[in-house]
């Protein structure tokens, strides 16, 4: 790990601010996942993001976006994110993704091929969708006409844009875990 979590005493009142707004949101859309530390510290991406604040906040701002205004059941979230972390191979993302999708009712089989970046077969048409957009774009390939298409017959005009948002925000949530190195938790 190349930036430890920070603890929230030493901080400066504005990532103070920052750090419980995080908080507050995390707990609200991660429920059942430990984003913190022993100490309160927040774990995962956040502390690169509070460490370099002119990157950092803007970043959060944006994937803070597509949780006030997801219209995507969360199971397709999930879909596109933990084939996102596998494509990556980003350990806290998978950590986290995993525990949220066991949570919203995928079998240990659906989550354990997400999460080696297989489609699992008991995906619904929708969340199938969001597997095959999920796997092309986070490969840096184009979307094919077929896909985009059906993605939009599936999830609607907005619904794909959405989804491709998503993907972009969590293949950039993937690049800073991995480019910081970010283990997921021991346990």
């Amino acid at each position: 790990m190349r930036v430890n979590p920070i603890k929230p005493e030493t901080m400066t009142p504005e990532v103070r601010y920052v750090h419980d707004e995080i908080f507050k949101l995390i707990t609200h859309s991660q429920g059942p996942v430990s984003m913190t530390n022993d100490e309160g510290a927040l774990t995962g991406p956040f502390p690169p993001m509070l460490a370099f604040p002119q990157f950092g906040v803007p970043a959060l701002s944006f994937v803070r976006s597509l949780d006030n205004h997801a219209t995507l059941s969360k199971k397709v979230r999930e879909v596109a994110i933990l084939t996102v972390g596998a494509t990556y191979g980003a350990r806290f993302e998978l950590y986290a993704h995993e525990i949220m999708a066991k949570h919203l009712g995928f079998s240990a089989e659906a989550v354990a091929s997400l999460a080696s970046g297989n489609r699992p077969t008991e995906l619904n048409q929708e969340e199938a969708i969001a597997f095959e957009i999920a796997s092309v774009l986070a490969k840096g390939k184009i979307v094919p006409d077929a896909a985009y298409n059906l993605g939009k017959d599936l999830l609607g005009r907005d619904g794909v844009a959405e989804l491709i948002f998503l993907i972009g925000s969590y293949s950039f949530l993937a690049m800073i875990l991995n480019g910081f190195d970010v283990p997921a938790p021991e346990n």
